[in-house]
């Protein structure tokens, strides 16, 4: 299985930069076994079905991506040093990507404003280990004033991140922080359309992942069975996985939102094939000849060429299937990515 078995060529001008609102306006590429339907995401509720259960993951993005100065003696201006926080570590400290790294030194200090600084204790793999100053709400609070939200390397080089970023890139559901990208489906829900949704007989299960930065990284094996994921925290609670359990029991169909909740709540059927609680790091990672224990159907994005997430897609649906929806999606000018339009993904 060859990384080339999961390209395609996408004009730029299709890569979204920011949402449509409101957020069930952005279109919505029906596949349904060999069937395909133009729609929006308001009009989801035609293809669900009483009983059905949507999956919903409520992690919350931290403004992660912070702009600071270096201050060294004998230098008359301090260099500028960008910061993405990663995942938090022991006694106040950080994994983050910083640029440039090379000018860093270990024992130096950036100072992010609003009170917030970091030292660099190392360098590990490519990223540095910072100890900031602040812990806990002080540290929370600070973030929020001086960090930016940690939009996708594609659309951070062509923009910056602003205020309208803060609700745009962020889930009306979000409650857990941790994450340092969006689970993007879920971008195009809001409090109307999930009542709607509820009043037609849909229940909702939340589970959580904390997206990582490890999500838009590429894949660099041709072999792509070779590759190796990246780690992300979830946890699938007593109370979710009972209730999709009874779903299943019921003949109600188990859908999650976004690949983010997929491969957690099949990480947690992995052990014997059913759902249960679990907790933890996953890495797992789907690809065409992956046997589904849970998930019946997806809604997703549009997803970059030769990634992870267009392996994902291919596995549920078959890689000439997905081959045939993506032509679709280019054809009818879809938007791409994060920001982009959604798809509704219901194998045979």
């Amino acid at each position: 299985m060859k990384l080339d078995d999961f390209d395609f060529d996408l004009p730029e001008e299709l890569i979204a930069t920011r949402p449509v609102r409101p957020r069930p306006a952005a279109r919505l590429l029906v596949a349904e076994g060999a069937d395909m339907t133009d729609a929006h995401v308001r009009d989801l509720g035609r293809w669900l079905r009483p009983g059905d259960r949507l999956i919903l993951n409520d992690t919350k993005v931290i403004p992660a991506r912070l702009s600071g100065t270096r201050d060294r003696p004998g230098s008359e201006t301090g260099a500028r040093i960008e910061a993405t926080l990663l995942e938090p570590g022991p006694e106040g400290t950080w994994s983050a990507l910083v640029k440039p790294l090379k000018k860093l030194r270990e024992g130096e200090v950036v100072r992010f404003g609003a009170g917030l600084e970091a030292e660099l204790l190392g360098k590990v793999e490519g990223r540095g280990v910072l100890r900031f100053n602040l812990a806990g709400e002080a540290f929370d609070r600070a973030l929020a004033e001086a960090g930016a939200m940690p939009l996708p390397p594609y659309i951070a080089a062509r923009r910056k991140a602003d205020a309208r970023d803060r609700e745009d890139y962020q889930t009306v559901w979000a409650a857990k922080e941790g994450a340092v990208a969006a689970p993007t489906a879920s971008l195009h829900f809001d409090e109307a359309l999930l009542s709607e949704l509820a009043a037609q007989g849909v229940a909702f299960s939340h589970v959580t992942l904390h997206v990582g930065a490890g999500t838009f990284l590429p894949v660099t094996v041709e072999d792509v069975t070779t590759h190796r994921m990246h780690a992300e925290w979830g946890e699938v609670s007593a109370a979710a996985a009972a209730e999709i359990a009874a779903t299943r029991a019921a003949g109600g169909r188990i859908i999650p939102v976004g690949t983010t909740a997929l491969r957690l709540i099949e990480t947690a059927a992995r052990a014997t094939g059913a759902i249960a609680p679990w907790e933890g790091e996953t890495d797992i990672f789907i690809y065409p000849g992956f046997e589904f224990r849970v998930t019946d159907a997806l809604m997703t994005n549009f997803h970059l060429p030769k990634s992870t997430l267009m392996m994902l897609v291919s596995a549920l649906m078959g890689r000439e299937r997905m081959r045939a929806v993506y032509e679709h999606a280019i054809a009818e000018r879809y938007r791409f990515f994060s920001y982009g339009d959604a798809s509704l993904l219901i194998p045979r």
